[in-house]
């Protein structure tokens, strides 16, 4: 405790909590920019703080971190426009609830949720990261493919009405996401040398989520008479409240650990909030149309998952995204080399940091929640003005992803892709998931199999492989039962109907 306490001493210092301030915003401002997220962000000011002291430039650097977790949401929201893979859940329901006029409720719960994510998450790292850390690597690849493969499983209950679309949507994920190079030969690149490095998830999020709606919007300009859409009440209800309070925790329970798991990530833990919530709602029918829960929930494991990441990045030296890869590059800038006795060898800075997460977090809230109905007045922008701005977005943040103009080519073609997946209704987040999921699922099963040369049974070897496989034996048990349950329920009452009739 009282390291903690001088943690907070350093930094709350004038000169600390400045540095905490300019990060959080520029963290927020650059993540809700498509494909400018934290890690660029972080990249691109090292040179800049090569001559400010450690403390400070780690300091801003936490602050760009979480702010940019947050900051991809407001677009997200606002514009279905995810400005970071991570963010791309919280489309889902989060842009009907804009739509609905509920834009102001939907950032307010993201906010709060990723305040109390954040705020639990940074307690668990502070109590874990001096003793679990080491038990983190001891999972190998077993493990990661069963848990990769339990979320690509879990994404038969999100297929909507039509499970074939739905697998059409998978399908054309998976194809996605297996572009590139394997074993040094080039796949599904189709000639293009710019494809051997695979397709940016940033682009292929901002394509289908942004250009589609873009493209779509403007092929019902016509049709259509201009409407304006209501912010609505700035604040939270009770109700608000009451059914966000609890995918918050859930959230959380799923962020943390799957960023503290190397190949871990937000993605994963983002997507299984979701699944969970709508399993658990009080209102499954709200769902596709603006669930508040769909909001709270993911936003929650997103926040949740970066301080989560931070502990195998300390305790092991092990970073688990690009992110928290580029910050461990700024610890070796500054002669920091961290892993096992980094926490006892820097204890000052190290608690100084742990500390600004909290500082971080606390200035993500106080800044972001009073800007909540001015962000969601965005929606009152003429469409046709709102549009042109979401493209050239797009088009920057694609550009910017990898710094080519094939990308913008790519951008235009996946744009159409998302244009025909809404005319036709296919759903877009089982593609989405396809295209995160994908690559890592091949990448751990050939890595278990090369290290026991060939032998399936090693996907068996490990515990929480067996857990993984159990679970998902359970959920397709409990997927028959209901179904069977349906169908019996159904039988009577059209029968009872043509008894009422003939009578």
């Amino acid at each position: 405790m009282d390291l903690l306490l001088d943690g907070f001493a350093t930094a709350l210092t004038p000169t600390n909590l400045l540095f905490a301030v300019v990060g959080v915003l520029l963290g927020t401002a650059v993540g809700v920019l498509p494909g400018i997220g934290p890690a660029m962000t972080v990249a691109l000011l090292l040179p800049v703080t090569y001559s400010v002291p450690a403390d400070s430039a780690l300091i801003m650097f936490a602050g760009i971190y979480y702010g940019g977790m947050y900051g991809g949401s407001t677009t997200s929201i606002l514009l279905n426009t995810p400005g970071e893979s991570s963010s791309v859940i919280t489309a889902l329901e989060g842009n009907k609830m804009a739509k609905n006029g509920r834009a102001a409720q939907a950032l307010a719960t993201a906010a709060i949720g990723s305040f109390v994510a954040g705020t639990i998450g940074t307690v668990l790292l502070i109590v874990l990261a001096p003793t679990v850390g080491p038990l983190v690597v001891q999972l190998g690849a077993p493990s990661y493919f069963a848990i990769m493969l339990l979320a690509l499983f879990a994404v038969t209950v999100v297929l909507g009405s039509s499970k074939l679309r739905g697998f059409i949507a998978l399908f054309l994920g998976l194809a996605i996401g297996l572009v590139g190079m394997t074993s040094g030969q080039p796949r599904m690149t189709f000639g293009f040398a710019e494809l051997s490095d695979g397709i940016e998830i940033v682009v292929v999020a901002v394509a289908i989520f942004a250009l589609g709606e873009a493209l779509w919007v403007a092929a019902h300009l016509r049709r259509k008479p201009l409407e304006i859409i209501p912010v609505g009440q700035p604040w939270m209800s009770k109700a608000d409240w009451g059914r966000s309070w609890k995918p918050w925790l859930r959230g959380t329970a799923f962020g943390f650990p799957f960023g503290a798991l190397p190949a871990g990530g937000a993605e994963v833990p983002t997507f299984l909030s979701y699944v969970t919530e709508r399993r658990l709602s009080k209102h499954p029918e709200e769902f596709g149309k603006g669930a508040i829960e769909g909001v709270a929930g993911p936003e929650a494991a997103n926040n949740a998952s970066a301080a989560g990441t931070l502990l195998p990045m300390l305790a092991l030296g092990l970073p688990t995204t690009a992110t928290a890869a580029v910050i461990l590059v700024a610890f070796e800038s500054y002669g920091l080399q961290p892993g096992p006795q980094f926490m006892t060898q820097n204890e000052a800075l190290v608690w100084a940091l742990l500390a600004s997460l909290f500082v971080a977090n606390t200035l993500l809230l106080v800044l972001n929640l009073p800007l909540a109905p001015v962000w969601a007045k965005l929606l009152q922008i003429p469409r046709p003005y709102l549009y042109a701005g979401i493209l050239f977005f797009a088009t920057l943040g694609a550009y910017a992803a990898g710094t080519s103009s094939f990308d913008l080519g790519l951008l235009l073609v996946l744009g159409i892709l998302g244009f025909a997946m809404r005319r036709f209704g296919i759903p877009v987040l089982p593609l989405i998931i396809g295209v995160i999921l994908g690559p890592r699922l091949e990448e751990q099963l050939s890595e278990a199999l090369e290290i026991s040369r060939g032998d399936y049974g090693t996907l068996l070897g490990e515990p929480v492989a067996i857990t993984a496989y159990v679970v998902m034996a359970l959920l397709l048990v409990g997927l028959v039962v209901a179904r069977v349950r349906g169908s019996r329920s159904t039988t009577p009452t059209s029968v009872t109907e043509k008894d009422e009739v003939n009578a």
